[in-house]
């Protein structure tokens, strides 16, 4: 009989399983969720091979986002003629009037900062300050990316029912 305590995870482990479904989350609003899946290993690979980062400290969250963010960049950028899957299931329309996959296809039509804004205040529940960290710009600049996105996807929609609370 071994009465040994369980050990906690690797330092790494646990980092991973505190972290992937913000970063799928993360991934799945900005590239799809045929595209996420290969992004999100990618994410996790390049974190693992800068692990530990020396300069995250305590903000490992925002750390890991902003390596999915620019991987997710380079997905976009590889694909830019190549539409995108739209998401079919985004945690929740904003108004009923607004079918979930026509929300998720505006927000593909988003040039990648202000989708990657829209996605992290919207379906990560981000301050501006954590996007702003996440997308390495100041906070004025995530809420202006933030504001333009919503502002597009208004005119997307066409109708101005799309109410979004933040």
């Amino acid at each position: 009989m071994n009465d040994a305590m369980p050990t906690a995870p690797p330092p790494f482990q646990a980092f991973f399983e505190r972290e992937r479904v913000a970063v799928l989350r993360l991934l799945v609003g900005m590239v799809g969720p045929q595209e996420a899946e290969d992004c999100f290993q990618e994410a996790f690979l390049r974190a693992l091979r800068s692990w530990p980062p020396a300069d995250a400290g305590e903000r490992l969250g925002g750390w890991m986002l902003t390596i999915a963010h620019r991987v997710a960049i380079d997905r976009l950028r590889q694909h830019a003629s190549v539409p995108l899957e739209v998401a079919a299931e985004p945690t929740a329309p904003p108004t009923p009037e607004l079918a979930p996959d026509e929300l998720w296809e505006a927000v593909r039509r988003l040039p990648p900062k202000q989708r990657g804004a829209v996605v992290l205040r919207l379906v990560l529940d981000q301050s501006h300050a954590q996007v702003a960290a996440t997308l390495d710009c100041s906070e004025e600049a995530a809420r202006r990316s933030y504001a333009d996105g919503l502002a597009a996807i208004r005119r997307q929609v066409g109708d101005g029912t799309l109410e979004v609370t933040r």
